[in-house]
């Protein structure tokens, strides 16, 4: 229920010109009301100041102050020198606020127990709000009804129960959300909670003008009602509309007659299907408004002539899978992973050692088979033998002590 005061740095040097009325709310911000500043000394927005009240005084927050109260007051269709515009008394002092605070406090007791009593009676009436005065002296209950309600019982029984001067005022379920608040579906606060004042009829022609689907949970709002938005956009709607073709829900045309299932305004077109398919074909104005004529002429065309619609919209490309598994190399799991291979490695290639040295040698058919005398393994060397010295010159085999004898001659008369 905040207004931005924009002329608040507007400078003025004339004192007598200068708007001598003020915007008080009460209540958080749920009433608003003027007042006339006849004190010598300006307040700012954000104050609290004492004002006139029913038989008493009040405590509101000042909320408006200025010339932009100017343009408030034709807003509302109030006069700057009315007569029976209340006065601001003064800047409100700690006495003044002790009070306001205790009467505060009471308003929740006081709505608990006005909602039992109007059970009791067994009246048709919802209590919705329930603002005491600042000095104690007048309570004002807000309540929403149906019906007519008599409440004269209950008004008696309210002011000897609370000790105060009652005023019933009757307020609507619009007005009952503004004053509740909350978040609406568009995840902003509620507009009848924060600059709506004057609350239009809304009914769902506007929701058909606009191409709504005509779905109640959707299209209400927290108070129950029709959503007030509905009705923003609502004369754009109807002055694109205007150049559409009326009359022309259906088109005859040689496959049978296309039926009008919706109108895109932004684009346009006009979307038709025809019988036996549940194909969609997005149709022109122009082209609508000739096959219309042609049938009015008792022509039927061959086809409609749909529009090939294509996106202009760039699609955006999904970045794809990518394996990055081995990518991300460790060089300590790599030592690991070469060690694992040597070793394997050197396990299979010692048979395949064993076998070439089991295999003589080619030529040498003498030579006697190792096959008898498998591999020996070499002694373990005790604790107090040195570790051989890796400088040392290595050791040649030794040779074997059999000599080779030399081929057989056969002599030549011998030979076959």
């Amino acid at each position: 229920m905040n207004t931005y005061d924009w002329l608040v740095n507007l400078p003025f040097t004339d004192n007598d010109i200068a708007c001598r009325v003020m915007e008080v709310s009460f209540n958080q911000g749920s009433r608003k009301e003027f007042f006339r500043n006849t004190a010598l000394q300006p307040f700012e927005k954000g104050e609290m100041v004492t004002v006139e009240g029913v038989s008493g005084f009040d405590v509101g927050e000042v909320s408006l102050s200025g010339e932009i109260v100017r343009i408030q007051l034709k807003k509302k269709g109030v006069s700057e020198t009315n007569a029976e515009m209340k006065k601001v008394l003064r800047r409100s002092s700690d006495r003044d606020l002790d009070l306001w605070k205790q009467n505060k406090a009471r308003e929740r007791e006081a709505l608990v127990r006005t909602r039992a009593i109007i059970q009791q009676l067994n009246l048709n009436m919802k209590i919705s709000e329930v603002e005491i005065q600042a000095d104690g002296r007048k309570a004002t209950f807000f309540y929403i009804a149906d019906d007519r309600v008599d409440f004269r019982e209950l008004i008696k029984i309210l002011a000897s129960e609370f000790k105060v001067k009652v005023e019933m005022r009757q307020i609507g379920a619009r007005q009952e959300s503004g004053k509740v608040g909350g978040i609406g579906s568009c995840g902003r606060e509620l507009c009848c909670a924060t600059w709506l004042t004057d609350f239009k009829s809304v009914n769902t022609t506007a929701a058909r003008y606009q191409n709504l689907s005509i779905n109640q949970t959707k299209l209400s709002g927290q108070c129950g009602r029709l959503k007030c938005c509905l009705n923003y956009e609502l004369d754009t709607y109807l002055d694109a509309l205007q150049h559409f073709p009326e009359y022309a829900d259906t088109l005859q045309v040689k496959k049978g007659t296309a039926i009008l299932i919706k109108k895109d305004i932004f684009k346009n077109l006009m979307w038709y299907v025809l019988p036996d398919t549940n194909k969609q074909y997005p149709l022109t104005i122009e082209r609508v408004k000739k096959i219309k004529a042609l049938n009015k002429d008792n022509v039927i065309p061959d086809e409609l002539e749909a529009v090939e619609i294509t996106s202009s919209k760039l699609r955006e490309v999904e970045p794809e899978f990518v394996d990055v598994v081995g990518h991300i190399t460790l060089k300590s799991l790599e030592k690991a992973d070469k060690k694992k291979r040597f070793s394997k490695g050197g396990q299979q290639s010692r048979p395949e050692q064993r076998n070439q040295q089991q295999k003589p040698a080619p030529g040498n058919p003498n030579q006697p088979s190792q096959q008898q005398n498998p591999p020996q393994r070499p002694p373990q060397q005790s604790k107090g033998n040195r570790p051989p010295n890796p400088n040392q010159p290595k050791q040649k085999p030794p040779q074997s002590s059999q000599k080779r004898r030399p081929p057989r001659q056969i002599p030549p008369d011998q030979k076959p």
